[in-house]
């Protein structure tokens, strides 16, 4: 269950954090409002997902998925480019995360 948990706490902050990009400095009613609620939903189901994970197991998958997941929304939504170094970074995330969920000891599985 912990996964799902998990899942959705990503999930949700992606949502959260693309909003606040629409937001325009919460100038903007509706994307302001579904940042805030997307932010709110991804804490809770974290701090569900905190009851079986590890902090810092949970944390790193919570952050690197996002981070990969949001700089990918950010190139194919928004438009924003990325460079070569920028690529190998995220990359570099993205492979820290499948290497916690692989070989860790610390994760339950």
């Amino acid at each position: 269950m912990h996964w799902l948990y998990l899942s959705i706490a990503i999930s949700a902050e992606v949502c959260g954090s693309t909003a606040l990009k629409a937001s325009d400095g919460f100038t903007r009613l509706w994307p302001s409002a579904l940042a805030a609620l997307g932010f709110g939903v991804a804490l809770y189901f974290l701090s569900l997902s905190l009851r079986t994970l590890p902090l810092g197991v949970a944390y790193a998958i919570w952050a690197g998925a996002g981070t990969g997941l949001i700089a990918l929304i950010g190139v194919v939504i928004f438009r924003q480019p990325v460079d070569l170094a920028g690529y190998a970074g995220i990359a570099l995330i993205i492979a820290g995360v499948v290497v916690i969920n692989a070989l860790s000891n610390a994760v339950p599985h």
